[in-house]
């Protein structure tokens, strides 16, 4: 763990660079390892939100369908090893350690996210996955992860405002620099689209000569209703996931196993004792996520929780989130609220937020985590949001998990 240790700190030196978006880089990267990124099928995903819970039911469904699969996300909640998975597991230290290292050696240019994604194309080809499935990091035109050939599938999910500063201040603008990933050949699904998104997306479609495949149902079999009721709650993600599946020639049998096996730790995860001590980590961290998660902690939907009294956030944000206008989206999801800063520099003081709006102080993640848990007794619901840092702190707390740093990237 030391020598991991050691590289991580190494790799986490690299985040200063993390906005020199562009292309170069990589593509000389992958021709001096001998083009990792040409090793495998790709299902290549973009979008504002969804991206990982599309990723996470899309790689189950191809496990469950006999596919080698390798699945490559970011952030991660509390081990680096979270964002390379082969076959459902993150690769172990001592297969990561030696890939980061190669990586580093190559260029001292290389961004933290450029060395992620290149020790990811290296664990895929090494471990002889077929199908990768690949988030984007930022946008996607000049995303590390945009060096890969024509995807088998290009996805979008929703697009929303986040990072206004890199990707441009209209949803024309960010849908793109989302929809560049979609290369000649590629089929394409996409989620529910602003019609500016979608515009830009068409125009991206007939500039490439690639096909748009029509959404499908998210039933494995249509019409038969799912018997996952909590997922059946993520609606156009999972419809989209399993348009993909199917668009992968995935079975009914396999796209129903693979719904039904898919875990995506910290994204509308209940974690509860015995029934009680009921907590939800949800990584929503800009205005649209807040929405999303304020439908799902409607009380008609949340057994056992009959109002909003009986629901408390933790909520944490960054610099730069307009945490501002999250909260205003979650005012009538929870009566109570306890701000805490998450673990990395750019955390927006607690103070500030507890001036802005009407809720507790505290000084620790573990100290936010108590206190709302005495506000709501054990029978109360705590929604830990606001920032996937404090989502993965929080989770790592409560589960008494080891953990690397956090990458304030």
């Amino acid at each position: 763990m030391r020598g991991l240790a050691g590289v991580l700190e190494r790799v986490y030196a690299r985040i200063p660079a993390e906005r020199q978006l562009g292309l170069e880089r990589m593509e000389a990267a992958c021709a001096a390892l001998g083009h990792p990124e040409r090793a495998f099928e790709a299902v290549h995903v973009a979008g504002t939100n969804g991206k990982g819970s599309v990723c996470a039911f899309v790689a189950s469904m191809a496990r469950a369908g006999g596919r080698r699969v390798g699945v490559y996300t970011s952030p991660h909640l509390v081990r680096f090893a979270e964002r390379i998975q082969v076959d459902g597991a993150p690769i172990p230290d001592e297969v990561l350690l030696p890939l980061l290292e190669r990586v580093l050696a190559l260029d001292p240019a290389l961004t933290f996210f450029e060395v992620a994604t290149l020790a990811a194309f290296l664990a895929f080809r090494d471990a002889g996955v077929d199908l990768a499935v690949l988030e984007v990091g930022l946008g996607g035109r000049l995303d590390a992860t945009n060096v890969i050939p024509p995807p088998r599938v290009a996805v979008l999910t929703r697009v929303a405002f986040d990072h206004q500063a890199e990707l441009g201040d209209t949803l024309r603008a960010i849908a793109e620099e989302k929809v560049a990933i979609i290369k000649a050949g590629s089929a394409v699904v996409h989620g529910k689209l602003h019609p500016d998104a979608r515009a830009a997306l068409e125009a991206r479609v007939a500039e490439v000569g690639a096909r748009i495949v029509p959404l499908g149902s998210a039933e494995p079999t249509p019409g038969a209703s799912l018997a996952y009721p909590r997922i059946s709650m993520l609606g156009t993600n999972l419809a989209v996931a399993t348009t993909v599946g199917r668009e992968l020639g995935l079975s009914p049998e396999a796209l129903a196993a693979g719904i039904e096996a898919t875990t995506w730790p910290g994204r509308n995860e209940l974690l509860h004792r015995n029934g009680l001590d009921l907590t939800m980590l949800d990584c929503a961290h800009n205005p649209d996520g807040a929405v999303i998660l304020s439908h799902i902690l409607d009380p008609s939907s949340l057994e056992g929780i009959e109002s909003r009294r009986d629901v408390v956030l933790v909520f944490g944000a960054l610099r730069g989130k307009n945490w501002r206008a999250m909260l205003d989206r979650l005012e009538h999801a929870a009566a109570h609220r306890v701000f805490v800063a998450p673990p990395v520099a750019r955390a927006v003081p607690p103070e500030e937020m507890a001036r802005a709006f009407t809720g507790e102080v505290a000084s620790s993640i573990p100290e936010a985590l108590a206190r709302a848990r005495a506000i709501v007794g054990e029978r109360g619901l705590v929604v830990v949001t606001g920032s996937t840092y404090l989502v993965g702190a929080a989770r790592a707390h409560l589960l008494g998990l080891p953990t690397d740093p956090a990458a304030d990237s």
